[in-house]
């Protein structure tokens, strides 16, 4: 085989479509952009579940004089409810799941709020009164939540016992349906792409239609003829998809661990190294599409 003679090919098929071929680059990079932000998103929900899951507590709220009288008929917890939660909480039953556990009181709860809430104007109108002690549980395995609130649900004095995770729940569910959407709309610029580079070769192809023919004529195998179209999808597709994986590098370098780390310092993010998981994915997926794409369109649209 004359690699020289499909290289010259190939370099020709480019510059007689550079137009077909540029859009072939930014289709490619477009969306082979949005499933590597797609990737990324995934880790990062991985490694937030990872990270938040282990610090998630479980609140067991006290009443307090604003408590609805149907739960909390008796009014405000006294001392007697706070130590029979500490002694439960200490017992042999529950003190293997239990890693750590603290009181909060009215006062250190409303520091926290106003803390949480400054600059907000909640904040002003909230007394430490009406905000519930709360005894905070940590447990050797977050998983074993459940035993706690069976424990705590419907003892006199406990208004409600909450597990952190099902907010965390709450949070991943809407960056799960922001992951979907990036996926599905990958997905759509993939076929995009597939069906442009498919096009993109079918007019190649009939441009050199007189040049295939004399090819055949001299004995060219249908694979000599077909490798410089296959190879043309290939070359346009790939530096597509190292733009985008270029592209990719830089979200994670500025905008994640620039910006949200300094933003966000509370919790952890993805980091080059996810990122340079992800590169190599993208350029073998481009690379994929590309070589299906263009065998499928000489194959069904090229006679030879």
């Amino acid at each position: 085989m004359r690699f020289g003679f499909v290289f010259s090919e190939i370099a020709q098929g480019l510059r007689r479509n550079v137009s077909m071929v540029i859009s072939v680059v930014l289709v490619t990079f477009v969306s082979l952009t949005f499933v590597g932000t797609a990737s990324l998103l995934q880790l990062q929900i991985g490694q937030m579940k990872t990270y938040w899951y282990d610090k998630a507590q479980v609140a067991v709220y006290l009443c307090s004089s604003v408590s609805p009288p149907t739960i909390c008929p008796q009014g405000e917890a006294g001392a007697e409810v706070k130590a029979r939660v500490a002694e439960r909480l200490s017992s042999t039953t529950l003190k293997p799941y239990v890693a750590t556990f603290y009181f909060e009181n009215h006062k250190q709860a409303y520091d926290k709020f106003q803390e949480q809430f400054k600059g907000n104007s909640v904040a002003k109108f909230v007394t430490a009164e009406q905000l519930n002690e709360t005894y905070w549980i940590k447990l050797n395995n977050p998983q074993d939540s459940t035993i706690i609130t069976e424990s705590f649900s419907g003892l006199s004095g406990v208004e409600e016992v909450r597990d952190q995770r099902s907010y965390l729940d709450q949070i991943f569910a809407i960056l799960n349906a922001a992951s979907l959407a990036a996926i599905g709309i990958a997905v759509l610029m993939l076929i995009s792409a597939a069906l442009l580079i498919s096009t993109t070769i079918r007019l190649s192809a009939f441009s050199r239609r007189r040049e295939l023919a004399i090819m055949r004529l001299v004995g060219a195998s249908n694979f000599y003829i077909q490798l410089p179209f296959i190879l043309e999808g290939v070359v346009a597709a790939t530096i597509g998809s190292v733009l985008a994986g270029a592209t990719v590098l830089l979200i994670v370098q500025f905008f994640v661990q620039g910006y949200l780390t300094t933003a966000l310092p509370f919790t952890s993010f993805v980091g080059l190294a996810d990122g340079l998981l992800v590169v190599p994915i993208l350029i073998v997926a481009g690379i994929v599409l590309a070589s299906i794409a263009s065998g499928l369109a000489i194959r069904r649209y090229l006679k030879i």
